[in-house]
């Protein structure tokens, strides 16, 4: 994908952690980064720290009326990366709290379907339209199955999100396979784990969140040529379903 002086993307959860690196590099790219934040003084805080080329727009991913506001803003898209995502408890599934899946699924799916859906129209008056979902490795069924990945560690915890980004990845598929013949390149990454809020196994990490934006960054930039429905590692790699 060549970048030119008008090219534009949106981040969801921009305003800290993965998504305001996502968004640093996509400035460095040429881009104009819509810096998607639930919360306006932290995303105010993000657009100054990442200087030039980023522009604030408060956006709650659960809430239709702030979607619909914040698409209004937006003409024309050539990047959605759909970065937004919470870990609401970490229970296997039989002691499971529903309200924490049902918060975990508002934002990791629903929130993802409904902005999607939303900046569609922008999206297609791209030339090179293009969505990066950010997923999980805990999320590959394959690997969750597999006795010998660290997964086995945790066998059957943290249901609600991993469950939420294997259905992430359904939509990730089923989107590239709608999209494929107007252009658009529709794909998940695996960030790995990276020094985050989501968790505190993520805050005690010394992983980059740079190095996990790089991988989205590659994403977005695919060329017209490029791969559709697939599911890669921060690294390039291919992530089995």
């Amino acid at each position: 994908m060549n970048v030119s002086n008008d090219s534009t993307a949106l981040v969801t959860g921009a305003n800290k952690g993965i998504g305001k690196e996502i968004a640093r590099l996509l400035i460095a790219e040429g881009f104009t980064v819509h810096v998607g934040s639930r919360d306006a003084v932290r995303g105010e805080r993000a657009v100054a720290e990442l200087g030039g080329g980023a522009r604030l727009l408060t956006l709650d991913v659960t809430d239709a009326d702030s979607i619909a506001a914040a698409a209004q803003q937006v003409d024309t898209l050539d990047v959605l990366v759909n970065n937004a995502g919470i870990m609401a408890g970490g229970s296997p599934a039989p002691e499971a709290n529903l309200d924490d899946f049902r918060r975990t699924y508002e934002t990791n799916v629903f929130g993802v379907l409904a902005v999607t859906n939303a900046f569609l129209p922008a999206l297609r008056r791209s030339p090179h339209p293009r969505i990066v979902n950010i997923s999980s490795g805990t999320g590959s069924l394959t690997w969750s199955a597999d006795p010998d990945r660290e997964f086995a560690a945790h066998a059957g915890a943290g249901a609600a999100y991993r469950s939420s980004k294997s259905a992430l990845n359904a939509l990730t598929l089923f989107y590239a396979q709608s999209l494929a013949a107007e252009g658009f390149k529709v794909n998940a990454l695996a960030p790995g784990l990276r020094s985050t809020d989501l968790n505190e196994r993520a805050a005690a990490s010394d992983g980059d969140p740079a190095e996990a934006a790089r991988g989205a960054v590659d994403l977005a930039l695919l060329p017209d040529d490029g791969f559709t429905g697939r599911f890669l590692s921060w690294d390039g790699t291919g992530v089995p379903w």
